[in-house]
């Protein structure tokens, strides 16, 4: 089983933020993937943060999943209502944590994959599922242990997000990454 690190638009909005979709990539290590639901989400972020433009081309979260099955689309969209609260006249609202979701529970080859987002109640739901789950803030941390960066750039990196009004978990000093 290979595990593969999905992120969602939060955190790619993150990092571009602060110009760093490079550390990213860097800590992925090539099990980064996405859905399509979160590269069309990405696309249109990218009008405000244009970096994200370079994700689709760059390819290291591979091409978007599509969900074709009817039955799939079915459950991805009870998903997307009944736990995130998706409304039918914004059908587009919570679909890639609904399908993100959908992809890691159910089929095979991604199962045990991680998720990682800054939502807190998607979080919430998909650690309750079994999700394995991780934040930016641990991305970050993964970048310390990793030698990416030094545990004080990491630190100035969640502060800087957090500046822009990102809503990123900030351990109470550097040390803590």
């Amino acid at each position: 089983m290979s595990w593969h690190w999905f992120p969602d638009n939060t955190v790619l909005c993150n990092f571009a933020t602060v110009s760093r979709l490079p550390l990213l990539e860097q800590v992925l290590r090539g099990r980064g993937r996405w859905v399509e639901a979160i590269a069309l989400e990405a696309e249109k972020s990218s009008r405000y943060l244009p970096q994200l433009t370079t994700l689709a081309q760059a390819g290291w979260l591979g091409d978007p999943i599509e969900i074709d099955d009817p039955d799939e689309i079915d459950r991805v969209e009870r998903i997307r209502r009944a736990v995130f609260g998706g409304l039918r006249e914004e059908p587009l609202k919570h679909l890639g944590e609904a399908q993100t979701c959908h992809v890691i529970l159910t089929w095979e080859e991604f199962k045990g994959s991680y998720w990682i987002s800054d939502d807190r109640d998607a979080l919430e739901y998909a650690r309750a599922q079994g999700v394995p789950t991780r934040d930016t803030a641990d991305l970050i941390s993964e970048a310390v242990m990793e030698g990416c960066c030094t545990r004080e750039e990491g630190f100035q990196l969640l502060l800087r997000m957090r500046e822009a009004n990102r809503h990123v978990r900030l351990p109470g000093h550097p040390c803590q990454l």
